[in-house]
């Protein structure tokens, strides 16, 4: 499969492509894009944005009635074990309405709103990620946001009501040579003559609910158009298409390290006809809409998996109060304290980046592209080291499956489970390295639409001569503003007013880093990732510390005064991983490591795997012939069609 031949696409059409669909305006204020700018402006982002009231009271019952089912009738285990959501469940929460939580009332949905949606998946994830892939998936980058954002009256009337009444919907993007490089997609929809419908032609591989899906959202290649009489624009497009239409299979269910019930498959789609009224937006826009429709889906992960960390500390701080070694409680010790100390700091720091970013979503005036993006990998990498001080704090029990500790009597705390299940956060919907790549372009993009032409050493001098104009007004009062010392005491803060001091002074000093990158490197700051990347952790820790403050004192307001002393420890921390990005920001070692990895590649290092099997992954011919009886796999492509 990932040896099929395909001619992929050059750098440059990659990037045009890319850049293509890139939302290049800004309409509203961005509070990350300032600190990248080095400019730190709290009153975007605080007071922090307290929850709506009216809508809360809104989503109550049904949150209540989620939290109840998951409580008492959900058996994660069970899913994980047999790597299937019963279809019981799934009828459940159709009667819930948890398919259509954010589907407008008129429509029969239950019209929530994104914060609600959001904790009612926090409060999914923290019970079994699979059940949170098939609800968001479907929700959050399934057919309902991009109708909604995109679709037409007609669109919305004939597919929002379907869904609400629990049909499962799926995103089809990725194949085996394109995923975040969509220059290289060949699934074709082609017009039928007379207009009345198109026809799809390709595969799609790892569309999650692709095996359950009632309704996909299909993105095609549609024929090119002409740019200025000569060049020729790829275009990709977005269909509504219904899963019963003939011409689509299931060729496999993939399975995968963790979300073992995660409904995703390998999809063939073949002369697949669909109704030219299907398109979503418009011929062309597809790359756009899904770019645009990614904004609001990242807010779910950011939630759900401070869910799930939540439910884990609760599992390791109960256990490390019982667990006695030495004569005390394990959480009596200093080495277990620690990590106690900093899940516990990582739970509020995620949830306030998540609420914060949602909050802004649903206040209007706020462009959160950015802050999304952000919320995505700051928390999925924050989880993630979580998770792994749950583990180590529980030791062997662990490591251990909740089946196994159930089976000797033990307390079943899945935490090996929640290892396999968190893992793939850092990669879907925008792995980390995709997500600061597409920071990055923005951080910079500021400079480089005023100063890049001046540096380029492809620029002739009166190229030079007029961007250096244009840009003179701005950098000479911007640049020595970035000098200038933090008068602002942020006193409503108290004892944190420190830290909110700390991040104006590092936003100015961010801001003055990326200048001198762009001066230093000039063309080839674009290639010198990693450089780019610690810029980006930098941002991220100032928006989660930001946003972790600003949330401590709305909680202190309102009588909560333990949060000041969590939003402190989470400063602390990200203050020491800001100043380590700062020192190795230029990455003395950058340039030999680049230069190890090509050799590697080469194969000048192949000496390093002498002395293991040949064949790590593959099977050993069988010595005896199977028996005619005997299967030759344990399912194959008619069985997973059937599911």
């Amino acid at each position: 499969m990932a040896n099929q031949p395909h001619a992929l696409a050059s750098e440059q059409e990659a990037r045009d492509v890319a850049e293509d669909a890139r939302e290049s305006e800004w309409q509203h204020p961005s509070f990350v894009k300032e600190l990248f700018l080095g400019r730190f402006r709290p009153e975007l982002v605080h007071p922090f944005p307290a929850d709506d009231p009216a809508a809360m009271r809104d989503a109550e019952p049904f949150l209540k009635a989620l939290k109840h089912f998951l409580e008492t009738e959900y058996d994660a285990d069970l899913v994980d074990r047999t790597g299937e959501i019963p279809e019981a469940y799934v009828q459940r929460l159709r009667e819930l309405g948890a398919f259509g939580i954010k589907i407008p009332k008129e429509y029969g949905g239950l019209g929530l709103s994104q914060m609600a949606y959001v904790k009612a998946m926090e409060l999914v994830t923290s019970k079994c990620g699979s059940l949170c892939a098939l609800l968001s998936a479907s929700q959050s980058i399934g057919v309902p946001q991009p109708l909604k954002l995109f679709g037409t009256e007609e669109q919305k009337r004939e597919f929002f009501p379907r869904i609400a009444k629990g049909g499962i919907t799926a995103f089809a993007l990725t194949e085996v040579h394109a995923g975040s490089d969509p220059a290289n997609m060949t699934t074709t929809a082609t017009p039928s003559e007379d207009g009345s419908h198109w026809v799809i032609n390709g595969e799609k591989l790892w569309c999650t609910n692709g095996t359950r899906a009632d309704l996909f959202v299909v993105m095609a290649r549609t024929p090119d158009r002409e740019v200025n009489g000569k060049l020729r624009k790829k275009q990709i497009t977005a269909f509504i298409v219904d899963a019963k239409t003939p011409g689509i299979s299931i060729k496999h269910r993939s399975r995968f390290m963790g979300l073992n019930a995660i409904e995703n498959g390998w999809l063939s789609f073949r002369d697949v006809k669909v109704p030219a009224k299907n398109i979503l937006w418009g011929e062309g826009k597809g790359l756009k809409l899904a770019l645009i429709t990614l904004n609001t889906g990242r807010l779910t992960i950011p939630a759900s998996v401070a869910g799930a960390t939540k439910g884990l500390l609760r599992g390791v701080r109960q256990w490390a109060n019982e667990r006695v070694q030495w004569g005390q409680p394990v959480g009596k010790h200093e080495a277990i304290a620690q990590k106690l100390a900093r899940m516990g700091a990582s739970v509020f720091a995620m949830e306030s980046v998540a609420y914060l970013s949602t909050a802004l979503y649903e206040r209007g005036g706020t462009d959160i592209r950015l802050e999304a993006a952000i919320a995505k990998m700051f928390n999925t990498e924050l989880a993630w080291r979580s998770v792994d001080d749950a583990l180590q704090i529980r030791g062997g029990r662990g490591y251990e499956t909740a089946d196994s500790l159930r089976a000797r009597g033990e307390t079943p705390l899945p935490v090996e489970r929640a290892m396999r299940d968190s893992r793939i956060n850092l990669i879907f919907e925008g792995s980390s390295e995709i997500m600061r790549l597409f920071i990055a372009r923005e951080a910079v993009d500021a400079h480089f639409s005023r100063a890049f032409p001046i540096v380029d050493p492809k620029s002739t001098l009166g190229t030079r001569v007029k961007y250096a104009t244009a840009a003179a007004p701005f950098y000479a009062s911007w640049y020595p503003a970035r000098w200038l010392p933090e008068f602002r005491r942020f006193g409503e803060f108290g004892r944190n007013a420190h830290h909110m001091r700390y991040a104006a002074r590092a936003t100015n000093r961010l801001g003055r880093a990326l200048f001198h990158a762009m001066l230093r490197f000039g063309p080839k700051l674009e290639k010198r990732q990693m450089v780019l990347f610690r810029a980006v952790d930098i941002g991220a820790e100032l928006y989660a510390m930001t946003a972790t403050l600003s949330r401590a004192q709305m909680l202190a307001r309102q009588g909560n005064r333990e949060a000041l002393q969590l939003a402190d420890a989470f400063c602390r921390e990200a203050r020491e991983r800001i100043e380590a990005s700062f020192r190795a920001l230029f990455g003395k070692h950058d340039v030999a490591l680049y230069k190890l990895a090509q050799d590697v590649l080469k194969g000048e290092h192949a000496w390093l795997e002498q002395g293991i099997v040949d064949g790590m992954g593959e099977a050993a011919a069988p010595k005896v012939a199977a028996s005619p009886q005997a299967p030759t796999q344990s399912r194959d492509a008619t069985d997973l069609a059937l599911r």
